[in-house]
């Protein structure tokens, strides 16, 4: 049987219930600390669901105000993964960005997220900047994209 998979901009209650899943990160984050992040800033919220689940998230907003929009969290339940979920809701938000009259993306992870680094890599993102920390798994590696 196949699962039905949806991707729409959904509200921040979504994002937390998913991000709790998320076993690479180390303490959920709570609707609070979304909402902080991107206060006053012009934001996009897409979740995947499947079968109607909310199983993945993409969460970006304006942060730097030069053209660019960030797309600063994003994770996909572990029982949702290898479906495609995270390129379409990426889809989703290179499309909606551009619409918007953004001309790149930004994303910033760590070295240690290697499945994040190497689909970021796949799908058109380069290399910026790395941020160095006293290990060497922590340096944040940010990237872009031309839209």
């Amino acid at each position: 049987m196949s699962q039905k998979i949806t991707i729409k901009e959904a509200p921040i209650e979504e994002v937390v219930k998913v991000n709790a899943t998320i076993v690479e990160f180390d303490a959920p984050y709570q609707k609070d600390y979304f909402e902080n992040r991107y206060k006053d800033a012009e934001r996009l919220i897409v979740v995947a669901y499947v079968d109607d689940q909310p199983a993945g998230y993409v969460v970006g907003y304006d942060k730097f105000k030069d053209g660019s929009f960030y797309c600063w969290m994003a994770g996909v339940n572990p029982s949702f993964r290898k479906l495609g979920l995270l390129k379409e809701m990426m889809d989703y938000e290179d499309k909606w960005a551009k619409e918007k009259g953004y001309n790149k993306i930004k994303a910033k992870t760590r070295n240690n997220r290697r499945e994040m680094l190497a689909y970021l890599v796949k799908y058109g993102f380069f290399f910026t900047e790395v941020i160095q920390k006293p290990n060497i798994n922590d340096n944040r590696v940010l990237l872009e994209k031309e839209l």
